[in-house]
């Protein structure tokens, strides 16, 4: 029903003109980066591959194709969280929670659904041993939009390692020269310089935008107006946070404690990411409800309070149920949607370096 309404609400979606615009230009071999202010405003940043997955949806008349791309990002969450390993409860709980940010992204008929759900299948197919199709997640998600990269750091609990790897390093090869079969191989190499021109030229432009970089990075940078330093000092001493509970190798066969991991990342990705918006927080949101619902022990009335807290700054604060001065004044330009996310993170952080998770 979400996504059948946002369909109706976006059916002039400029972001839906974008990606249906990657299809149709790598067809005619013509730049997915340059501007084309006759089909849409701004540029395209998702990688060549990406032309083969819209184009399904790109080849149908315009508002048919909008509507079944709205209906597969849902379904797309839908099935990850469907056939993941969590509780029935649980899952309902995941659903439930993420329903507004779900809104917010197919709203703007954002591909950060699906990141989501590559990411969580990422780990799924791991916990279920079926590695090849892990391996496919992570590929199909870097090669759209680099994002799908951090499905690595689920390796370690892999029970099959070898097979991993090399089923990653095949599926990069068939994705690289896949789309050739709709365009060229002097095209597509063409377009790869061309993709990593545009993702360094939108890292810069992403620094102080308004709507850009919703994210740690963008919340110490707004609220210090400082542009001279690098964003390197914040993430190089997460990165190690993010890579402290790596060492409890005893506690790798806890259920729970593998699942913190997923949590962890799918915040992680976000936090500390120049790219991210108001609609990526589909991705970490289902990090949260992980965070609270997914550990052996009974949630705290502070740990509850936390949660609410980020459904209502987090998840609601884009909505007209906020106040709206709040909302323009204090919210959004400082990127203040980030920081209830980024407690919930340190305090996972700081609950693996220390729980049993028996």
């Amino acid at each position: 029903m979400i996504a059948i309404i946002t369909a109706i609400i976006e059916n002039d979606s400029n972001n839906y003109s974008i990606f249906r615009g990657v299809f149709w230009h790598t067809i005619d071999q013509t730049s997915l980066y340059a501007e084309y202010p006759e089909e849409y405003f701004d540029t395209n940043h998702y990688g060549p591959f990406f032309s083969l997955i819209v184009a399904p949806f790109a080849i149908l008349p315009r508002w048919t194709g909008l509507l079944l791309w709205h209906i597969a990002l849902a379904l797309s969450l839908y099935f990850a969280i469907k056939t993941s390993t969590l509780k029935n409860q649980q899952k309902v709980f995941v659903l439930l929670f993420c329903a507004n940010e779900l809104f917010t992204a197919l709203d703007q008929s954002q591909f950060n659904v699906a990141t989501a759900t590559l990411i969580f299948l990422t780990f799924t197919f791991i916990e279920k041993e079926k590695d090849i199709w892990a391996a496919l997640c992570i590929v199909a998600g870097t090669y759209v939009k680099l994002l799908g990269i951090v499905g690595f750091a689920f390796f370690f609990f892999s029970r099959h390692k070898t097979k991993l790897v090399i089923a990653i390093i095949a599926w990069s090869i068939i994705a690289f020269f896949l789309p050739m079969i709709i365009s060229s191989p002097e095209y597509i190499l063409g377009q790869y310089s061309e993709w990593y021109d545009s993702l360094a030229d939108k890292n810069g432009l992403n620094q102080f935008a308004f709507y850009q970089n919703i994210s740690v990075l963008g919340m110490v940078r707004k609220i210090s107006g400082n542009p001279s330093y690098s964003d390197l000092w914040i993430i190089i001493p997460a990165l190690m946070l993010f890579a402290i509970p790596y060492l409890r190798r005893d506690k790798y066969s806890c259920s729970s404690f593998r699942l913190m991991f997923l949590a962890s990342t799918l915040m992680f990705v976000v936090l500390f990411s120049t790219s991210s918006e108001s609609c990526s927080y589909i991705i970490p949101l289902v990090g949260v409800v992980l965070w609270y619902a997914c550990v052996p022990w009974k949630r705290t009335r502070w740990d509850l309070a936390l949660l609410i807290f980020v459904f209502v700054i987090t998840s609601l604060s884009p909505t007209d149920i906020f106040p709206a001065y709040i909302r323009k004044h204090i919210i959004q330009p400082y990127a203040l949607k980030a920081f209830p996310v980024m407690i919930v993170w340190l305090k996972l952080t700081y609950e693996m370096c220390t729980k049993s998770y028996r």
